[in-house]
């Protein structure tokens, strides 16, 4: 089942304190500068997530532009079940699986897909990046770094890409990536798992390879 604004909006969950609430008001009722102001707050923030599930910039920048107007569109349906700025990021990580589907012909899956990633119930154990003996540092500029980790991010599934980037790399707790995604703290911690032990893996043979 693929993720819709209507979808989001029809689970019932509690009101949650938001602080963006008053601007969202006041755009309901036509307030264009209001509006404006949520756009600058949110602007780089949506960037970085959609340039993180597309890996490129001119893709990221037109799901930005079409979030934001979805968004202004959609601003009657928004009910305060999640805070607007999880709701915004939703709709963001939508467009840019829409965009990884027109791509790609290998059937993309958006992430409230549930077998879209494969086993979720692998008995590995968790691991963690930084319990590799090597330092990358010490062999890599930062820069280099950070394009050898992007090659390998995009080498994971979305389902699980996105759920890494939420947690390791934008730096969400649990609890927050939860909500962003709809999923149970359990499949994130699943999810999260199993990505780093892949991509783990992939900087692994990459690392490998340049020595």
């Amino acid at each position: 089942m693929s993720f819709t604004i209507a979808e989001d909006l029809e689970r019932p969950t509690a009101v949650v304190f938001d602080a963006d609430l008053p601007l969202v008001n006041a755009s309901r009722t036509g307030d264009v500068s209001a509006f404006e102001e949520l756009v600058k707050k949110y602007d780089r923030k949506l960037y970085r997530v959609a340039q993180g599930l597309t890996h490129n910039h001119e893709d990221a920048e037109e799901v930005v532009q079409t979030a934001f107007l979805k968004a202004y569109l959609n601003l009657h349906r928004f009910q305060g079940n999640a805070k607007f700025s999880t709701w915004l990021i939703r709709i963001a990580m939508n467009e840019s699986f829409m965009k990884l589907r027109k791509q790609r012909s290998n059937k993309e899956q958006s992430f409230d897909d549930q077998n879209g990633f494969g086993s979720e119930s692998s008995n590995r154990n968790q691991l963690d990046l930084t319990d590799w003996g090597a330092n990358p540092e010490s062999l890599y500029s930062a820069t280099e770094l950070r394009q050898i980790l992007e090659n390998c991010l995009q080498t994971l599934q979305p389902t699980l890409r996105v759920v890494f980037f939420l947690r390791d790399i934008e730096g969400h707790s649990i609890s927050e990536t939860s909500g962003i995604l709809n999923l149970t703290a359990t499949a994130v911690k699943t999810r999260l798992s199993r990505a780093r032990l892949l991509l783990r893996e992939e900087l692994t043979r990459y690392l490998k390879k340049r020595q």
